[in-house]
């Protein structure tokens, strides 16, 4: 198995395409080891000495680590975690996880919204190993939720105000801001 890495705009974050499906549907972000209990992914990546928090996308793992470690001697042991994982036959998620896919009903203006993140917004974050997803729109304010390699990282705010509040803005006149949801 032959595992590439990316380098993301987050120097904390690298993204690793292990060359096959990690999510069929959806993303997961585990923020830490308490909230990886779904995945023996996580759990096995979580055991690494740095390893701060993980996040799948649809065919990449993104990894940030703390800022005390060097990647220069964590990237081989994740490596060796992802391929261990991928060879022990082990799902990437147990199947009773529950993927942060529930939908409801949204009204017209969140429907603009979601779609026009899921358009344009989220295939150009996923490039980066990372994802935004939607969590609220209230009094013209969209709320963000950043994950993976956008989770932290430097230039998310200005990714949030100039690129995505400017893209909203344009196409669905009642937003009038953009943040990230705390």
């Amino acid at each position: 198995m032959f595992i590439q890495t990316e380098q993301t705009p987050n120097p904390s974050t690298l993204k690793f395409l292990p060359g096959r499906v990690v999510m069929e549907k959806g993303t997961m972000d585990f923020a830490s080891v308490d909230t990886a209990q779904p995945s023996p992914l996580a759990k096995r990546l979580f055991a690494i000495e740095g390893v701060e928090r993980v996040f799948f996308g649809s065919d990449f793992v993104t990894v940030t680590k703390a800022t005390s470690q060097d990647w220069q001697i964590l990237k081989p042991s994740i490596l060796g975690g992802i391929m261990e994982h991928y060879t022990s036959g082990d799902p990437v998620v147990a199947d009773s996880a529950d993927t942060g896919a529930a939908a409801a009903e949204d009204d017209e203006i969140v429907a603009q919204i979601k779609e026009l993140l899921d358009t344009r917004v989220r295939p150009a974050v996923a490039q980066d190993g990372g994802d935004i997803v939607f969590q609220d729109f209230r009094d013209g304010v969209v709320y963000l939720h950043m994950q993976g390699a956008c989770s932290g990282c430097p230039s998310s705010t200005a990714t949030l105000k100039m690129g995505i509040e400017n893209l909203l803005k344009h196409y669905v006149p009642e937003v009038v801001e953009v943040q990230a949801a705390q």
